[in-house]
């Protein structure tokens, strides 16, 4: 039996941009150095797919560390930092419970389904919008797709999604912990605070009759009933809305970029919708956007090795499947291949991602269309890349293309 912090163990330094670049090569060396852990500077990493698995299955003997990332960024008792506290994420047990069973109705494949004609209307006219100008950055044109499709299913006008984009970003970044970009995200949260401060006020206020009901009336319907606090209430919003907007805009930008570079696959994605749902498959398997951490609250004993209470336990879930002893030539991108291990890039357990069918949903929906209107995308600029760990993913993708009108197939 071993002790981990007595263990010689690989380094990696996700902190460094350089890492954000291109993380596959360095969890690879890590991987051939020892078969399932790593440190990093803050705790350690587990860097195989089914040790991600295993350890996560004996999530009670662990609890989330929203509060130590505040600790770490030096923002006790600050607007971020509070939130950070409260937030649906970091909530444990019945709590948690309590909150999530409000929202899973409306999360369930089948209102994913159900709701796939808004997501085809959505990017429509996104594409009617943007598609005439020949060239622009892909990321910027994606975030505006899901988070105007999660407006519709609130009940509020995307009217305000302009207002509250660099908010929604810089939320997205809380779990890079990069201090950077601490007072972005203080702006952040006091702006989106004091927009839904603002919207529960005036649904309060609305009593039109014959409205069809929608998120937002089920929630202020269950804070009246006492079943969610005013605090819950607009904590959720606001997740809600920054959910909405981050991780499935960061991947189906890193869809776009894998595709830019294999344009016969590009071109199937048009042609065929079921295509379409093997390629956004495939891209969760390359490489997704999130990592998640836990704080141990016991010992865990994992393979003769003893992780101790207290530590920090990292699992960057992104790279989890782009490993040969999970996937066969894991770094040949291959939408037909046999899905041997299933992904777990949305998570796992009592925290799994609440909106990972709507995200699958809208991805696949908005690719086949965009596929159909932006013909032969070529890359026309430099890229960047948001931090590892964190909602990683790429900042900035410069495309130009031929345009196709609308109707075209």
């Amino acid at each position: 039996m071993h002790r981990g912090a007595d263990l010689e163990l690989p380094c990696l330094a996700m902190e460094e941009d350089a890492f954000a670049a291109d993380p596959f090569p360095h969890f690879a060396r890590a991987r051939a150095q020892h078969p399932w852990l790593a440190r990093w500077t803050l705790g350690y990493v587990v860097t195989d797919y089914k040790a991600m698995r295993e350890l996560l299955a004996q999530e009670a003997k662990m609890r989330t560390m929203y509060d130590g990332i505040v600790e770490i960024m030096q923002a006790k008792g600050t607007p971020w930092g509070d939130f950070q506290e409260r937030h649906m994420l970091s909530m444990m047990g019945a709590q948690h419970k309590r909150i999530r069973d409000v929202l899973a109705p409306w999360f369930t494949p089948r209102e994913a389904n159900r709701n796939r004609g808004l997501m085809r209307e959505v990017i429509s006219q996104l594409l009617d919008a943007w598609v005439p100008k020949g060239s622009f950055d892909f990321e910027e044109f994606a975030s505006y797709f899901p988070i105007t499709v999660m407006c519709r299913l609130i009940g509020v006008s995307p009217d305000v999604i302009p207002g509250l984009r660099s908010a929604m970003e810089a939320i997205g970044l809380s779990s890079s912990m990069d201090p950077r970009w601490l007072s972005a995200m203080q702006e952040g949260v006091v702006t989106m605070e004091r927009f839904v401060d603002c919207l529960l006020a005036e649904r309060r206020a609305d009593t039109r009759p014959g409205r069809d009901p929608d998120l937002l009336d089920l929630l202020l319907r269950t804070n009246a009933e006492g079943g969610m606090s005013d605090r819950e209430l607009a904590d959720v919003l606001i997740f809600l809305f920054v959910a909405g907007y981050d991780t499935s805009k960061n991947m189906l930008t890193l869809t776009m970029r894998e595709l830019l570079e294999r344009p016969d696959l590009y071109r199937r994605c048009g042609a065929d919708h079921d295509y379409a749902r093997k390629v956004v498959e495939e891209s969760f398997r390359y490489g997704s956007t999130t990592s998640i951490e836990r704080v141990l609250t016991e010992d865990i004993v994992y393979r003769d090795t003893v992780l101790e209470k207290g530590a920090v336990v990292w699992f960057p879930l992104s790279v989890a499947t782009r490993d040969d002893r999970y996937a066969p030539q894991a770094d040949r991108f291959d939408p037909d291949r046999v899905h041997e291990s299933r992904n777990i890039a949305f998570g796992l357990g009592a925290h799994i991602c609440l909106g990972q069918h709507i995200a699958k949903a809208q991805i696949h929906e908005g690719l086949h269309l965009i596929c159909q209107r932006i013909l032969n995308p070529r890359s026309c600029g430099p890229i960047g890349y948001r931090p590892f760990p964190g909602a990683w993913g790429l900042r900035g993708l410069p495309i130009e293309f031929d345009a196709a009108a609308a109707g075209t197939r």
